[in-house]
Order: structure tokens, then sequence, then C-alpha cells
């Protein structure tokens, strides 16, 4: 038989296994894994038939099943959908440089911007205005193209101030471009001495981005409120945008990283923002990685919360998100949309090259290296052209539904346990806490001494993984739900027997060394079972 197909019949055969599967490699795999590696360079190569059994056989068994499996639930990792994989084995196979929009050359260009549109509007967001986007590597990609665009855009604006490029005329009107003229320059024209990007718990990536683009990571400042620190406190956000001499960009998190919920609530909170950042001139940048994707959902009062969170992002000057969370494609695919086309030209513009133009074709669609980061780009789009294509908005809405159907079943058996403690901590009914519930359930155990371990009890289990994190400064641990693969009987009632086992574990080993569980219910049932031990001896 053909290497090429047996390879991708041994392939087919790992996927077949379906979602139930050990999520993690067992530690003799990775040892064996690690051990097979080339440790230099062969002068004869080895063969194509030898390699490929060392991939299959050594390799891909020390590789953990973060898509394959419906049970990795660390750093919002989607899987990948049927449609999406086909695809990307086209991808592969084709190997598209999508850089140059070339229509009489390659359809690779059109797919990529009806894909965009599709994803528009599974996201009820209107085409014709958000005419700048772009498949990005990843939401960290989007956000360093947001702050770029914005950085860009908040300069622009002109103003009278000293012009350091006409010393004879002390005041001018003066229009800075960073793109040109550099940060430094631009800023010195403007009569800017700072940037400020403001934002309430900022994900990690937007200080990545801040520094990429120059703004630096010590100016990304949280103006949360004090009581709550992912809603925005309106008298900061007005006194930083009132600070002399500063440019500001407001970033809001649509889905953050620990809790899952919305520094948002309704478009009323949106267009309060709106009218502050029009008066200041500040641009808006939505990160909404997974969170955005809430206004998939129906209106109604079961998820209420969630589209209360997503409203308004129509108000924002570009939205950043990940095709490989949510949307189940695979890594790494994420998006890019802006309402000035112009302006990521501007940004982006791949001059002085006449070998890269699209040779006096069409410019309805712009060619991607002008608008984005990379010259040298995966044909990312297909997949996700495909997984649209193939379930449309009624199958992601069900696959989205499915996910925080399995979150809040998980969350109420936590809410309800003795043993744990659902975060973040409320003083809100049940009912109400769980309709907060997003993807992402936030939690730690009471006692302790089993929470510094629980992490890794959990994971050393191998038929689930989950995320550690802190919450207010100790470890919490954090499950989310993103692969399409979920069943929720199945994949709740497996959760809720590895949490209940490493609980009796726990228990069974502090009666065993002689110590005593910290929770008071966990006192309860080690004296119970010392007493029983008594009795026996």
């Amino acid at each position: 038989m053909d290497i090429s197909r047996a390879a991708q019949e041994r392939l087919l055969e790992v996927i077949s296994t379906g979602p139930q599967r050990d999520v993690l490699p067992s530690q003799q795999d990775l040892q064996k894994a690690n051990h097979s590696l080339s440790r230099h360079l062969p002068g004869q190569g080895l063969g194509l038939q030898d390699t490929v059994r060392h991939l299959l056989d050594d390799i891909s068994p020390g590789l953990n099943a973060n898509s394959l499996s419906a049970n990795y639930y660390g750093f919002v990792t989607g899987g990948a959908t049927p449609a999406a994989r086909i695809a990307d084995s086209v991808v592969s196979t084709y190997d598209q440089n999508v850089q140059v929009h070339l229509p009489d050359q390659t359809v690779a260009t059109a797919v990529e911007d009806k894909a965009l549109q599709m994803l528009l509007e599974l996201l009820e967001l209107d085409p014709s205005v958000w005419r700048g986007r772009t498949f990005t590597t990843g939401a960290t990609a989007s956000n360093v193209l947001g702050l770029a665009c914005g950085r860009e855009a908040v300069l622009q604006r002109p103003g009278e101030v000293d012009d350091a490029f006409n010393p004879e005329h002390h005041k001018v009107r003066a229009y800075a471009d960073i793109s040109e003229m550099g940060i430094l320059a631009a800023c010195n024209r403007a009569g800017i001495h700072t940037f400020q990007v403001l934002s309430t718990m900022p994900h990690s990536s937007l200080s990545k981005a801040a520094s990429i683009t120059g703004l630096g990571r010590a100016n990304v400042i949280n103006i949360g409120q004090a009581g709550d620190p992912l809603k925005f406190d309106l008298e900061l956000l007005v006194k930083a945008a009132q600070a002399p001499g500063t440019a500001s960009i407001l970033v809001v998190s649509c889905g953050e990283v620990n809790t899952g919920r919305f520094a948002t609530e309704g478009r009323g909170e949106m267009q309060q923002l709106r009218v502050i950042c029009d008066r200041y001139n500040i641009w808006i940048h939505v990160d909404g990685a997974f969170g955005m994707f809430g206004r998939v959902l129906e209106p109604g009062i079961e998820y209420d919360a969630i589209k209360r969170g997503c409203e308004g992002l129509e108000l924002a000057d570009s939205l950043t998100g990940d095709a490989h969370k949510i949307l189940n494609v695979p890594y790494d695919c994420g998006f890019f949309f802006c309402r000035r086309p112009e302006l990521a030209e501007k940004v982006f513009l791949n001059s002085n090259a006449a070998y890269l133009s699209g040779f006096g074709t069409s410019n309805i669609i712009p060619s991607p290296l002008n608008i984005g980061i990379e010259n040298s780009r995966r044909f990312r789009a297909l997949p996700v052209y495909a997984t649209l294509r193939a379930y449309g908005q009624t199958g992601y809405r069900k696959l989205l539904e499915n996910q925080i159907h399995l979150a809040r079943t998980v969350a109420s058996y936590i809410h309800d346990h003795a043993e744990f403690e659902l975060l973040p901590s409320s003083r809100d009914t049940k009912h109400q806490t769980l309709a907060q519930i997003f993807i992402i359930v936030l939690f730690r155990a009471k006692d302790e001494k089993l929470n510094e371990i629980l992490i890794r009890k959990i994971n050393a289990s191998r038929n689930i993984f989950v995320s550690g994190t802190s919450w207010e400064g100790k470890p919490a641990c954090r499950i989310a739900v993103s692969n399409w693969q979920v069943d929720v009987a199945r994949d709740s009632a497996l959760i809720r027997n590895i949490l209940q086992g490493i609980v009796e574990q726990h228990v069974g080993e502090s009666l065993a060394s002689g110590g005593s569980p910290q929770s008071s219910r966990l006192r309860n049932i080690y004296k119970a079972r010392n007493d029983a031990e008594n009795i026996r001896t």
C-alpha cells in the first residue's frame, strides 16, 4: 500500500475512536516519544517509510488529545469539526499562499472573503459595515492589529499643537501619521507624550500587543469598579481620558478569561462608552476571543445574561475573535474586524514590492498582505468556510447551547457540593448564579490542603484536563467547555465521578497519615472512618 495512504488510514483510526479517550498521554508514552527524537540532523536521510513509522508509532502517542477529546477543558481549546478537519486536509494538499488577490489564478481570496462574510453574519454583524476584515493566527495577533489601528486613528485627529517639523510656525493644524513618520515623530507632532490602553481585567495578550505596538505594558491600565473589577468605572474613564498629552485606546473584554463573564451588560452600557470615547477621541477595541459567539444564541431568559453581555459590539471600532475556540476549526485561526478598511491598509500596506501586486486586478477584495501582519499566509479561511457551510447558524447555536448546558450542569454540582466553592463568590441565588455561567466554570476546594493539589489530582486521572489559575490570591481550577463533541449527560457524570473520587481519596490519605482534613464535612467523614477503625480493632 502507498505509504501516504497507509498513514492517512492510521490517522482516520485515531479520529474514529470517538471523543472518549485518555486526554493526556501516559508518562511511558511521553518518555518514549522524547527518547525517540533524532539527536542531530542525519547525514543521510532515514527515508520516508521509517519517518512515517516514527511519526505514528513514536511521536503521536506522546501528544495530548486537546482537540480529539471532548474532555479537554484547558485554555478554551476547541476541537475540529469533521467539515473543518477535511477542509484542513485540502489546505495542506494544495498549500496555497493566500497573500495577494489573484482572481484569475486562484479562488483562495474569494473563499476567504466569503468565509469572513459568513462569520460576520453568524455573529449578527453587518458585513457592509465591517469591511476591514482578515484572518490571523489567533486573538493575540488580532489584538496587535486592533491596537495598531487604534494607535493610528487617535493621532489622526487634527489639533493646534507645537510643530517640531515646522519650527517657524508655533501653532498649526497637525496631522500625525505613525505608519509613515514613526511613533516618536508622530507623537511629537501631535503633542502626545504617552499612550494608554484602558480596560478591565484584560487578557494577558493585550499587554503583549501593547509591547509589540510600542504602547508599553505599563500603559495597560485597569479602570474597573472597586466592587466589581470587570465593570467599567466611568468616572475613572473620563478622568483618564482628560489627562493632558495622552492618547487613549479602550479595550472591552467580551468574555473574561477566568470566569467567562462580560465587561458590559446591554447595549446601553456600550452606548455610554461610545459617547465618552467619541468625546475624547478614544478608539474602542473589543477582545471577544470566545465571548462574542454568545451573539449566536436566541433571545430568551435562559441566555439573557450572555446575550446582554454581547450587545452593542457593533458600536466598537474593531473586534478580535478566535475561530479555533468556539467555531472549532484547527489551530491556528483568529480573525479581526475593523470599521475602517482604509486605516488597516494604511497601517499594514506592503509597499515598494511590485512583484506582489495584484497585476491590475479589481480591488473589491483587498490583498491580504496589505491588511494584516503576514505576507506569507496559510489558507486558514477554508476550514472556516467549510464548517460554516456544513452546519450553519442553527448547527452552531446548538453546539454552543450544549457547551453552556454542560458548564452549568457542572457549576450546579459544584455549587451544591459541601467541599467545593463556586467562584466568583456571590450572594445571588443559585438560579441567578447559574444564569451568569457561559462556558467556563471557576472553582476551588474549601479544604486548603486539597486545593493546593486539586488541579494535579484531576489531571493525573488523564480522563479530563483542566487548567489552573489564581483567584483572589489563591489557587483555583478552571473548566472551559469548548469542544464540539460535548455530551452533557456523559461528560458531567465523568467530571462528577473524578471530583468525588478525589475528595474521598484525600480523606483516605489524611486518615492513613494520621492527619485530619481541614473542612468540617471532611473532618466528619474522617471521624466516622476513624471511629469505625477503632471499633474493628
